[in-house]
């Protein structure tokens, strides 16, 4: 196992155990292959757009809105971005979604568990930085007046990509306050935060409150 699992407990943990409070194991490979996947498409589609800005492909494709990708991506609100950025918008954004689809592949099937700082910060990649994404989106083609389609595909793959992820970074904060409210001992949330296994946390795993 990827993760440290006490000898005494290895005959005892359910990899695959329902983590409350839901009733389905939120770190399955079922959820987070389609997860990994997702964010590998957005993130050729991102190097794509990157390329172009760099200059390196001639034009960027664009079934819907013609030159509408070429005209946000060429924007003086890209520029900005570089500027404040140092590398293209669409750069950055591979960069984030390429992030996503690795955390997205760290861990067993029980890691909302065993790595609850693992599942948060997979958590803060992907919600926080999809919702800005989406929002970025949606703002630069009111303020240019064109839209990108290869951007707004993106921008829906962010938004699948929270729907996917939400469940497990809410059942590891949902174990980590059972932890909380029953021991109220700090260097314990500490412990299991860091996925330091103790047994006063273990029991609590799969407690439904």
């Amino acid at each position: 196992m990827p993760e440290h699992v006490p000898e005494q407990w290895s005959g005892a943990v359910d990899m695959d155990a329902a983590a409350p409070p839901f009733d389905r194991n939120p770190s399955a490979w079922s959820q987070r292959w389609p997860i990994a996947a997702l964010a590998g498409v957005a993130t050729l589609i991102s190097s794509y757009m990157a390329l172009f800005q760099w200059g390196l492909v001639p034009s960027a494709w664009d079934p819907v809105f013609g030159d509408g990708t070429e005209t946000v991506l060429r924007s003086e609100e890209s520029h900005r971005m570089y500027r404040f950025l140092f590398v293209p918008d669409a750069a950055f954004g591979a960069w984030g979604y390429l992030s996503e689809a690795v955390l997205g592949l760290v861990g067993s099937t029980r890691r909302w568990q065993l790595r609850p700082w693992l599942v948060l910060l997979f958590g803060l990649d992907v919600i926080p930085l999809g919702v800005v994404s989406a929002v970025l989106v949606v703002v630069q083609g009111v303020s240019i007046g064109s839209w990108c389609f290869l951007c707004l595909v993106t921008a829906a793959i962010s938004l699948l990509l929270i729907v996917f992820a939400y469940d497990e970074v809410w059942a590891s904060v949902k174990y980590l306050l059972r932890v909380w409210r029953h021991h109220r001992d700090w260097r314990l949330l500490l412990r299991t935060f860091c996925g330091i296994p103790s047994e006063e946390a273990h029991r609590l795993a799969t407690v439904r409150e």
